[in-house]
């Protein structure tokens, strides 16, 4: 009797959202998956601060594009909902709050909407925001279907036609700033609708124009966050990985990858206690220039020079972040807080350009226990602030920057610094309670803590920049360059940062792995759900969901339009060609 052919082996390191999805695919495609995580918990950036009954998220504390997290489950036969998680609708999105004491409500209520813009630049104004939503509407969809459902493996894939045709659609060569001054006439709502752009890292003076699907997302789809803070839904992808019977090892760091002779193909990884754990594949979901600078083998010089190479590649920012327990409420913060300096541009040129610390930083304040009261004492809030700052000068293993925080600064002098101007702004705006007073419990975590913590290179806390240069098929591959065997998944790779781009990415590198070894998917193309098509939805089988285009009695309408055109045109002509001249006798 013939024997079965063996079972597959992979090997995944690290335990952020990306490998974990990565480690689900993969085994329900076949594979035996051992799953190896330097840090004692599992999600990475996308993980939990718990401290007497408070719990902050230490990442990613919104949830956006929910359709690619219904993907994932839907994908790995689940569902959120079956996996346990609640996802709650933050109402409103943001208040934005000023210098000069004026608010701003974003909301996914188009009256909320019309009634705010109105408030600034009139009727026309609300007007312009439908044209921008629209873009924005392009952008989105065609971002979904053509950047985060196809792989670019090489330069050739630019050439796609389905790719080509939108390209200037993307609007990829002018900034998101650029494009909404197309829009709104004010400075006030040209902030409103770029800060965004700083959930990628980047400058809205620099950030492609594609990047206002952020926005888009938010104001159509909602901004949600899960019961139990944003590990939940990490906790549910391990859950199926458990079923599926992958092997997730954590305070397990990785030292190494193991190559054949030769260093070309392969065969495993070496962790930190010396034991080596042989694979077919390795997925490394660690970060990728720390992975190539630290993690491969770089036995040849064009292994060392592409090491080198991505270390020089522009970096996404960083950030001081606060972590405050508060013996009471405060009313006056939502959810989700702006505050955007009154230097707008120069808060961002500090950041982005020179690598600093801004005079006055814009930043974001997230209170989870304003919707989810489990994140706090009853009574009491729980708050995180998010101030972006420059990355480091190098990192722990280089010295070829020179641009960045030299990580010898007095760390404590500069949070310090940093957490008085932040509590000072907060109270002027708001005018709230004085904060200091009721923080019971503080978390820090700044640059060199990042950088510590995840081994992110630089401590740029969303991975490589998004600038045009640095997407697509500009960006680091899939599949590590020069080695058999090697995949990479996250936020430096294809295609890009965010917890469900990364969730996209899995799915694109899983294709990619099963392509590699002619192995079938077990899951369907994919962007079927995604793009909500009602029949995969098990909708669109009555008589009334059938499409039918314009129809027949639109077809009549152009045509009656046309016919009173012609009659209009002749009697024009006619009018014309005769010299009549029609007269009014006013006195009459």
């Amino acid at each position: 009797m013939a024997s079965s052919p063996k079972q597959r082996t992979a090997v995944v390191v690290g335990a952020g959202v990306g490998g974990i999805a990565t480690a689900a695919r993969l085994a329900k495609a076949g594979f035996s998956v051992t799953v190896l995580e330097k840090n004692n918990f599992t999600g990475g950036r996308c993980s939990i601060i718990s401290h007497e009954g408070y719990r902050f998220d230490q990442g990613p504390s919104l949830l956006l594009f929910p359709r690619l997290f219904e993907e994932t489950f839907h994908d790995l036969d689940s569902s959120l909902s079956t996996e346990g998680v609640e996802l709650l609708r933050c109402h409103p999105n943001y208040y934005l709050w000023f210098g000069d004491g004026e608010k701003f409500e974003l909301s996914s209520d188009t009256a909320v909407m019309k009634r705010e813009i109105e408030r600034w630049e009139g009727k026309d104004g609300f007007e312009r925001y439908l044209s921008w939503l629209a873009e924005a509407h392009r952008h989105y969809e065609i971002s979904v279907r053509e950047v985060l459902h196809r792989n670019f493996t090489s330069i050739f894939h630019f050439c796609r036609p389905n790719f080509l045709v939108h390209l200037f659609d993307l609007h990829p060569f002018e900034s998101i700033y650029s494009r909404a001054a197309r829009y709104f006439w004010t400075e006030r709502l040209r902030r409103v609708f770029t800060f965004g752009s700083m959930y990628m890292g980047m400058s809205p003076f620099d950030a492609p124009g594609t990047y206002s699907l952020l926005q888009y997302t938010e104001l159509t789809e909602g901004i949600w966050y899960p019961v139990g803070g944003f590990h939940a839904v990490v906790a549910a992808l391990v859950r199926v990985c458990e079923r599926l019977e992958v092997d997730v090892r954590l305070s397990t760091p990785v030292s190494q990858i193991v190559t054949l002779p030769g260093g070309k193909t392969v065969t495993g990884v070496r962790m930190a206690s010396g034991e080596t754990l042989s694979a077919d594949i390795v997925v490394v979901n660690a970060d990728l220039v720390y992975a190539y600078n630290n993690l491969l083998p770089t036995t040849s010089s064009a292994a060392k020079s592409h090491a080198t190479s991505l270390t020089k590649r522009a970096g996404s920012c960083s950030s001081i972040s606060f972590y405050w327990s508060l013996s009471q409420k405060i009313p006056e913060l939502q959810t989700h807080n702006i505050f955007l300096a009154d230097e707008y541009r120069e808060s961002f040129d500090a950041i982005f350009d020179r690598q600093n610390i801004p005079d006055e930083p814009s930043f974001y304040v997230n209170v989870p226990s304003r919707v989810d009261p489990t994140a706090a004492p009853a009574g009491k809030d729980a708050i995180v602030v998010l101030v972006p700052v420059g990355h480091l000068l190098n990192s722990s293993k280089t010295s070829i920057d020179n641009k960045g925080l030299p990580e010898e600064l007095d760390w404590n002098s500069l949070v310090s610094s940093t957490r008085r101007a932040i509590l000072s702004t907060i109270e002027s705006r708001t005018s709230c309670s004085p904060l200091a007073p009721l923080i019971t419990n503080e978390i820090v975590n700044s640059p060199p803590t990042w950088e510590s913590t995840f081994n992110l290179d630089k401590g740029s806390i969303l991975g490589l920049s998004h600038s045009f240069f640095n997407v697509l098929a500009f960006r680091p591959s899939t599949r590590a360059k020069g080695l058999k065997n090697c995949y990479f998944v996250g936020a430096s790779t294809h295609p890009g940062t965010g917890v469900p781009i990364v969730l996209a990415g899995a799915k694109i590198t899983s294709d990619q792995i099963l392509r590699d070894f002619k192995m079938n998917k077990p899951w369907g193309k994919g962007s079927s759900l995604v793009e909500g098509c009602a029949e995969e939805k098990g909708r669109g089988k009555s008589k009334l969901d059938i499409i039918q285009g314009r129809g027949y009695y639109a077809i009549i309408s152009d045509i009656r339009v046309l016919m009173l055109g012609l009659l209009v045109l002749g009697f024009a002509l006619f009018y014309i060609n005769t010299g009549m001249i029609v007269t009014w006798e006013w006195e009459g």
